[in-house]
């Protein structure tokens, strides 16, 4: 038994007989037809809209309809619907100018033998162009995804290909090469030589070695280097990955993508340049340690022990049995007396020096101590403004900033050539605030870059580990301004340990806190004549 397709069949026909008979050719053709007959306008109109049909057979012209207008009538409705027209008395004329505005077929009602062959015809023709219609838009989709995709990743997607004959061509470039390359995707298409040209020459000869080595095994084509866009004085770092894959003719394609990796080309210099500025004050920390307990020793060994080996002979003469006068005892006495005053000053004078007994007294008296030491020892004016009388610190932090106030002293006595001091020192929320202005002839960005540039290093260094804030600036002979703003330990400033795990400060120490005390600041930006 022979397995019948089912055919929805739309007839536009007045014809009882010609009916009958192209339904009789369907059914031994092997379809099993569901037939509506029409013969108006407004029964097409109907029919199209109430139900799905596979096909539509049309006399050529009927009284009422004809076959243009059933051809409009199924286009106006964007129906895709296959029309065969079957006519008795149509000529060839006609019959390709229907074909002409859409028509499927034309069957002569002489020649129904063919209606069959041609509806079949006509169905796949329909099944194939629904297919197309579908893969077509699947496509337009993918494409708008890619177009997506490739506008917003941070690089330059690209197709390279190397042919058997080493002939290397961009089949695609996306739209950020304009901005990566200075060359819109059409120019690096149509002119793939540009690329290389961009290349600095010490980097070419890496990148075709590894473009070689990648084509002959087929491995991931990874290189970076550095190129110049043509007008532009600044010098990129790029990343090229890509996949290759045969293709015809021997040749190589490679899908890949250029990113910009100067930022992190330049920080990866910047922690290299750190770490090594970091050792070199590291081993100058350690010769200035050496060279300090050098100096305590021989100070201890040539001062003191001196002095206690003039008291042991003092004392000698007095331990032995020879009678002598009491004047000679209360000589020596004296004597002794003497030396041991000597002692203490040396041994009160080498204490101060390793640790300010006035750090007992608290921050703001040790700066204001120090401030008049040095001013009695270099001539040079020295103000101390602090709005309290004292600032509750821990003994740590207080030495810490002790050392950073001694220490930008030393440098203003080196190399400031300044008459005039300004320091303040501020307690705000949670901070401490030490800012020193001299009005000497200012610091260069030269002279902060020097390589034995230890004292500036060695204060940031300090500050960076108790979660403060280093800045020094100056301006070229109006003076230096070095501004530190610390943590007081105040928990949501400070690191510590709970439960046997550190919390770190999550964010910076802001500067924008200074500001709060503007009553007392004046303006920041101050310079002394």
């Amino acid at each position: 038994m022979i397995n019948e397709e089912k055919l929805n069949i739309l007839m536009v026909e007045d014809s009882d007989k010609d009916i009958d008979r192209v339904l009789q050719i369907l059914s031994q053709g092997g379809f099993k037809t569901d037939c509506l007959c029409v013969s108006t306008a407004e029964a097409l109109h109907d029919a199209l809209m109430t139900r799905d049909w596979n096909v539509v057979l049309s006399d050529y012209d009927l009284p009422r309809l004809s076959a243009q207008e059933v051809l409009q009538v199924i286009k106006s409705k964007e129906l895709d619907i296959p029309l065969i027209i079957i006519s008795s008395h149509v000529g060839e004329e006609a019959a390709e100018h229907i074909m002409a505005l859409g028509a499927y077929d034309f069957i002569m009602k002489s020649n129904l033998a063919r209606l069959v062959p041609a509806i079949r015809r006509s169905l796949h023709e329909v099944e194939n162009y629904q297919r197309f219609i579908t893969t077509q838009t699947a496509l337009q989709k993918s494409e708008a995804l890619f177009q997506v995709i490739t506008s917003n990743l941070p690089g330059v997607v690209f197709q390279f290909l190397l042919s058997g004959n080493h002939q290397a061509s961009f089949p695609y470039v996306s739209d950020a090469s304009e901005t990566l390359l200075g060359l819109s995707p059409q120019m690096l298409m149509d002119r793939p030589e540009l690329f290389p040209e961009l290349i600095l020459q010490e980097d070419k000869k890496t990148y075709h070695q590894l473009m070689v080595t990648s084509a002959e095994q087929l491995s991931t084509w990874n290189w970076e280097g550095c190129i110049q866009v043509k007008g532009d004085s600044d010098i990129k770092w790029i990343s090229l990955r890509a996949t290759p894959r045969r293709v015809s003719d021997n040749a190589t394609l490679w899908d890949g993508i250029m990113i910009n990796i100067t930022r992190n080309k330049l920080a990866e210099r910047e922690i290299a340049r750190s770490r090594e500025q970091l050792a070199e004050l590291s081993s100058y920390l350690q010769r200035v340690k050496e060279q300090e307990r050098a100096r305590i020793a021989r100070e201890i060994h040539d001062d003191i022990g001196g002095t206690l080996t003039a008291i042991k002979c003092e004392l000698f003469p007095c331990m032995d049995s020879t009678a002598r006068k009491q004047e000679f005892y209360q000589q020596k006495a004296k004597s002794v007396e003497s030396l041991v005053d000597r002692v203490i000053d040396s041994t009160r004078r080498i204490s101060l020096d390793l640790r300010p007994g006035i750090l007992d007294c608290g921050i703001v008296a040790a700066v204001q101590w120090q401030a008049k030491e040095f001013s009695d020892r270099n001539g040079i004016a020295c103000k101390v403004s602090c709005e309290e009388d004292e600032i509750s610190l821990d003994s740590d932090l207080a030495i810490a900033i002790f050392r950073v106030f001694q220490e930008t002293l030393t440098n203003i006595s080196k190399h400031a050539n300044a008459s005039r001091i300004q320091v303040k020192l501020i307690e705000l929320e949670g901070l401490v605030l030490l800012e020193v202005i001299d009005n000497g002839r200012g610091i260069t960005d030269i002279d902060m870059e020097k390589q034995d540039s230890f004292g500036i290093r060695g204060m940031r260094e300090r500050c960076q580990q108790l979660k403060g804030n280093f800045h020094i600036s100056g301006d070229k002979g109006k003076g230096t301004k070095v501004t530190i703003l610390i943590p007081t330990g105040n928990p949501e400033y400070q690191s510590g340990h709970v439960n046997g795990l550190e919390s770190e400060l999550e964010r910076p120490v802001p500067l924008e806190a200074v500001k709060k005390k503007r009553r007392f600041l004046g303006s920041r930006s101050r310079r002394y004549p």
